[in-house]
């Protein structure tokens, strides 16, 4: 036994001799120390993984020329040639981080993101539904975001002191040319499209991609779902609307087809909630839409929608000009979008995204003089009255073409490019005391771009992009840079700096005369931090927006004289979303604080414009129980003062005047029964609760005066003090109850 021993002893003794030692060291190229590191000898067994330290030390028997490689997760692996003779072998490893889209930091461009995980979702199309106030609305929920402030008087997105001219609205790439009702006077129109058509959001405060243009100030992204769950019907009933709609999805999930018809009329609610203008012809609205969806090969979408609007409406308001006249608006308007698009992946990386779509839009507008006995009256021989009774025809045909190529290079990086063609015909004829007085313009407008998504590590990135743009109408060239660069400081958290040229073809109405002008530019700078998690949203931006051309027009804003003007604006936004502190409530807090000044239009001197507040801010909470199904939503809503134009004022004190401060409270509630085999939801809503005083600008007179020698005016208010809605809403053969559920907590 002692004799085996020894054997063995001796047999040990000479196998450590025949064995040499391989240690190192495993860091990242920052130095930091990689535990847990695996480390192999190539084409053996041999082989371990590093300790807390980073440090690894292994024993081989192996001699000559080997391969000692080092992996870990996340990191590129390194492989390094070695030579094992008799000595122990000393290999230190820096390894480089593998650039993952799961890892890596997200480009937003000053975007809000919707409905992409990856960059942290903000607005869905169920949080737009049961916003309190937003009466299921898109750009009334933009204005509870930072950057969009509340113009009550009139519609559309006013970003960052941007006119509504200088935002665009965009469904799956393409411009809607009337993207909402057409403007009633003192009264703000609602969007035209349903939050539930889209299932992507983005929109962007500033500093946008390259691969849009023809907006100063924002974008608003939409894109629409592609095969919907499975077939279904839908129905909704109010004492204002009926809606009835069907998607039937083919068995194979590879298409589907559908469409809706909506009929709103606001005669009973009318009768039950008094107005402050007569509507001598209540609001009546038909609209319909279809869609045809279609996958192709290789995971390819062809879409098509279509959509159709006709409506009428007359109200009544008392003359400032005179008394016992009134001066009758009378409005007939069609409307109707076409797109199509078509995305496919072209192998190798390529991926393609075409688009086509056209956008029409009339109006036929009577405005007439009447009497107490609300009938038409001659002519009195006042001016400023007899010229308020005018016919106004408008026709707007927009074409457009797009095609963007998308190229995966390396890990995640993109390359994208492409082109588009705008084509507007917009004709019009204006007939008052004076004659008829009828105008055409057309303009074709192309544009080329590109731009590069690229990831010099996952905590850094760059997007640099460049556009080219055309107009046939000012038959001039712009070339507009953009780039965005990105830091992730935290698991979450990040920096991004943007900055861009962007230009855009002023108003065509005032280029019927003469279009001898230069594109409007504005140039944005843009710092923003952001913590995206799926409980947390928190964004902060800092921006300066300077304006180096806007459009100048004459007295009457008719016709334009340069693109002279000029301004700025700048200031600081706050956002804050919570979706876990609180047991099944989600919340989201917002401010923005804007200091801005221009000259352009017919301003005498550089003023803060009428559609800009100093402070807004909104408070918008959710609280669903899932027991009962039943949610709770409400919102506050304010801002400061606006500047407003007051005649008796000299130039020197141009818009100098404030509105009374903002506000509006608003409630709603949603409750999810099932009837029969019908899932439904039941909304009811209140629009100012506390019946607070608002106040969006003054109408003055232009010669009746009062005992002090001021002229005349009147206070330009909503329609009501308060709104109120109550509808069902049904649906057969998808049970959307978990989706509300989910959506709601």
């Amino acid at each position: 036994m002692k004799i085996f021993f020894i054997i063995i002893s001796l047999f040990l003794s000479f196998a450590a001799i025949g064995q040499v030692r391989v240690v190192g060291s495993v860091k990242d190229n920052r130095g930091r120390i990689l535990a847990g590191a695996s480390i192999t000898l190539k084409g053996t067994y041999d082989g371990t993984t590093t300790d807390s330290t980073g440090k690894f030390s292994f024993k081989t028997f192996e001699k000559g020329s080997f391969i000692l490689s080092a992996n870990n997760i996340g990191y590129k692996v390194v492989e390094v040639p070695i030579t094992i003779t008799k000595d122990t072998v000393l290999v230190d490893f820096s390894l480089k981080e593998e650039i993952s889209e799961l890892k890596a930091v997200v480009i937003t461009a000053g975007a809000y993101e919707a409905s992409d995980k990856k960059k942290g979702t903000v607005l869905k199309a169920l949080d737009i539904a049961t916003t309190a106030g937003a009466n299921a609305d898109i750009s009334a929920t933009i204005q509870t975001l930072p950057g969009a402030q509340r113009v009550g008087e009139q519609e559309g997105l006013f970003i960052r002191g941007g006119s509504a001219e200088e935002a665009k609205i965009i469904i799956d790439g393409t411009v809607v040319n009337n993207f909402f009702y057409s403007s009633v006077p003192g009264i703000a129109q609602r969007g035209r499209f349903s939050p539930f058509l889209f299932n992507g959001t983005v929109f962007s405060s500033g500093g946008y991609s390259a691969v849009y243009g023809q907006a100063l100030s924002s974008i608003l992204s939409l894109e629409s779902i592609d095969i919907p769950e499975q077939s279904e019907i839908q129905a909704g009933f109010s004492p204002i609307f009926l809606s009835l709609g069907l998607q039937e999805v083919a068995k194979n999930k590879k298409s589907s087809w559908g469409f809706s018809y909506n009929w709103t009329n606001l005669t009973l609610y009318q009768k039950a909630v008094p107005q402050a203008p007569d509507f001598f012809k209540a609001p009546d609205f038909h609209s319909a839409d279809a869609n045809f969806r279609f996958k192709t090969k290789k995971n390819g979408m062809i879409k098509m929608y279509a959509y159709y609007n006709s409506g009428v409406l007359g109200l009544r308001n008392p003359s400032l000009d005179s008394v016992g006249l009134k001066n009758a608006f009378n409005l007939n308007n069609q409307n109707a979008f076409v797109n199509i698009s078509f995305r496919q992946f072209l192998g190798n990386g390529w991926k393609l995204n075409t688009v086509a779509s056209v956008s029409y839009n009339k109006d036929k507008i009577i405005n007439e003089i009447q009497n107490q006995q609300n009938q038409k009256v001659g002519t009195t021989g006042i001016n400023s009255i007899d010229y308020n009774a005018f016919n106004l025809n408008t026709n707007n045909w927009m074409w457009q073409l797009r095609a963007v190529f998308d190229k995966k290079f390396g890990s995640i990086n993109t390359f994208r490019f492409g082109s588009e063609i705008w084509n507007n015909r917009d004709s019009s004829r204006y007939s008052n005391l004076a004659g008829s007085f009828p105008s055409r313009v057309t303009d074709q407008y192309t544009a080329i771009f590109a731009e590069s998504d690229l990831y010099i590590t996952n905590n850094l990135a760059f997007r640099p992009g460049i556009r080219a743009e055309y107009s046939q109408l000012l038959a001039k060239w712009n070339l507009a840079p953009r780039a965005a660069l990105s830091y992730k400081v935290g698991v979450n958290s990040q920096l991004t700096a943007d900055y861009g040229i962007f230009y855009q073809t002023p108003e065509r109405r005032f280029l019927a005369n003469n279009s001898n002008f230069n594109f409007l530019r504005a140039d944005h700078y843009i710092l923003t931090y952001q913590h995206l998690s799926p409980s947390y949203t928190f964004r902060a931006q800092a921006f300066y927006k300077n304006y180096i051309s806007l459009l100048k027009t004459d007295a009457t804003v008719t016709n334009a004289v340069s693109t002279d003007g000029d301004g700025y604006a700048k200031g600081i936004e706050v956002f804050w979303r919570d979706k876990k502190s609180l047991k099944g409530m989600d919340y989201w807090i917002s401010y923005s604080y804007l200091d801005t000044k221009r000259n352009y239009n017919n301003y005498p001197i550089i003023a803060q414009p009428t559609f800009a507040a100093d402070h807004t801010g909104s408070i918008v909470l959710k609280k669903f129980w899932v027991k009962s199904m039943f949610g709770v939503n409400w919102s506050w809503n304010w801002s400061t003062g606006r500047p407003y134009y007051n005649p008796d004022k000299p130039a020197s004190q141009f818009l100098s005047d404030r509105t009374p401060f903002y506000s509006s409270n608003n409630f709603s509630l949603n409750w999810l029964p099932k009837i029969g085999k019908a899932n439904s939801v039941v909304v009811v809503g209140i629009n100012n609760v506390f019946n607070e005083r608002q106040i969006f600008g003054y109408n003055y007179s232009s010669r009746i005066r009062d005992n002090s020698g001021n002229l005349i005016r009147n206070e330009i208010n909503p329609p009501a003090p308060r709104t109120f809605f109550i509808g069902l809403f049904l649906s057969w053969g998808v049970d959307r109850t978990q989706q509300n559920i989910n959506s709601n907590l």
